[in-house]
């Protein structure tokens, strides 16, 4: 058993019989003495991808499932679906986009350091690295002496993704960025 306190992204659960996965937690503080913190929690049919929402109290039990993590690197796109390769038996996943939901704009060619989250041999989701290395592709031209300011400018990244920069960086600059929140972290 899990208690929803403890839930986090990429939790697989078991909800009346149906294996589902968390895809996002908000988190309601009471205003009133003695109320208890309120979860609200969105989660995916692993099976049939219908979206589930719930509001749980921090000491509701969940069924926690089984899950194996397998290390993966990202191959490449095709269609609707992305391809990974298993590092150890050298097997291929494929997600498509619902089940990467927004994880899919961090995704760059040979990209390593990814765990892929497997029931009962089906590939459900992936966890990427806290922090990945990307190149700006497109950016307006640097400011020399901004380098004091914490204004920003967009960059397009080497995955597609566009982020927002300290206005003293160039196109051509690699970059290191947090995944799960999206933002500029420092200069790789």
């Amino acid at each position: 058993m899990i208690k929803a306190s403890d839930l986090k992204k990429s939790h697989v659960v078991d909800i009346d019989n149906q294996l589902v996965i968390v895809r996002h937690i908000d988190v309601k503080s009471p205003s009133s003495r003695g109320a208890a913190t309120l979860y609200k929690v969105r989660f995916s049919n692993v099976k049939t991808g219908q979206k589930v929402e719930k509001t749980l109290k921090g000491d509701d039990g969940l069924q926690d499932i089984e899950l194996q993590r397998r290390k993966v690197q990202y191959l490449y796109q095709e269609d609707d679906n992305f391809i990974f390769m298993d590092n150890e038996d050298y097997n291929q996943y494929g997600l498509n986009e619902d089940q990467l939901e927004s994880q899919s704009k961090w995704l760059v060619d040979n990209l390593e350091g990814i765990h892929m989250l497997v029931v009962d041999d089906q590939a459900i989701a992936i966890e990427l690295p806290p922090s990945i290395d990307l190149e700006i592709m497109e950016t307006a031209p640097a400011i020399k002496g901004a380098s004091a300011s914490s204004r920003t400018k967009t960059a397009q990244l080497s995955s597609g993704a566009e982020v927002q920069v300290p206005e003293y960086l160039a196109s051509g600059e690699v970059i290191k960025i947090n995944t799960s929140t999206g933002k500029y972290i420092s200069r790789a």
